[in-house]
């Protein structure tokens, strides 16, 4: 029934997603990188008050050449009790409750010496996972980081939303979300693919733009009168600083915006913007990065 409704132009078939614990061997002489992909399921969205009650990890070897995983699939999972009532808005969201995590602890060695042999680590909301697995184990913050939310451009790539369980949905699978193993999962398999308008799979981009920096940009002074262009140009408003900010990949990047926004913002007049140079050891972090200003 299900290969006849695929066949069928009006229906599309979903499966539920599979856990892929072994994606065979490598190619002879192949080089690869340790990619450690991690979920968290947490109390709250604030790393500086909540805590994890989950944290997940998969680690495995990529293939630099073709961006494909390759041998076993390393499996971590884990509860932590956060020595507080866990919300009943987050038990919803996740079926975890005070009692499925009460006395329950993560293991810090295994963490610790897995995430020593990573090259890199990928989260799907790296913004979000990153400061409260930093907060809770300091060798977090030594390594590389990639987020495949904000690090693929999958607009660009024709999906109509970056979250994950629509990416999996794209790729045919569903799966029971909001539990960090099976979302560990399901973005392993989403990422090892070739990406919808792009040969290179979403590991290979990834590991590609762990290597450059990122750079926020503060149009600091920007007139009032701009606001409306800044925020079509995707700038964000940032209250407490009192400025519009954007986030660019790359250098190239930075002096085509460097150029658009004396020319559309500050009316070709001379102007200083702030840069944050953002290296893969920071970025997504709460942590800044090299500051400096740019003479527009």
């Amino acid at each position: 029934m299900a290969q006849a409704l695929q066949a069928h132009p009006d229906y599309k078939v979903l499966r539920r997603l599979v856990p892929r614990l072994d994606y065979g061997p490598a190619r002879p002489g192949a080089v690869t990188r340790r990619v450690l992909v991690l979920d968290t399921e947490t109390t709250g969205l604030d790393a500086r008050s909540e805590k994890i009650i989950e944290l997940a990890m998969l680690a495995v070897d990529v293939d630099t050449a073709t961006g494909l995983p390759v041998g076993e699939v390393e499996i971590y999972e884990d509860f932590e009790d956060p020595g507080k009532p866990i919300p009943p808005a987050i038990v919803q969201i996740t079926g975890i409750d005070s009692a499925m995590v009460q006395g329950h602890r993560l293991n810090d060695a295994r963490v610790n010496e897995m995430v020593a042999r990573a090259d890199l680590i990928v989260a799907h909301n790296a913004g979000f996972d990153r400061p409260f697995v930093e907060a809770r184990l300091p060798v977090f913050a030594a390594k590389s980081w990639a987020c495949s939310f904000a690090g693929i451009d999958w607009k660009a790539q024709g999906a109509g939303s970056a979250k994950l369980e629509f990416l999996a949905h794209e790729a045919g699978w569903f799966y029971d979300a909001h539990r960090a193993q099976v979302d560990c999962h399901a973005l392993l398999q989403v990422l090892a693919r070739p990406l919808p308008k792009d040969p290179q799979t979403g590991l290979a981009c990834l590991m590609a733009a762990a290597q450059n920096t990122r750079y926020k940009l503060r149009a600091v002074g920007a007139p009032f009168d701009s606001k409306d262009k800044l925020k079509a140009r995707g700038y964000r408003w940032d209250g407490e600083g009192r400025v519009w900010s954007t986030t660019l990949p790359s250098h190239e990047a930075l002096q085509v915006e460097g150029a658009w926004l004396k020319e559309q913002v500050y009316a070709s007049r001379s102007a200083r913007v702030v840069i944050e140079a953002l290296d893969s050891q920071v970025q997504f972090s709460q942590r800044s990065g090299l500051i400096s200003e740019l003479q527009l």
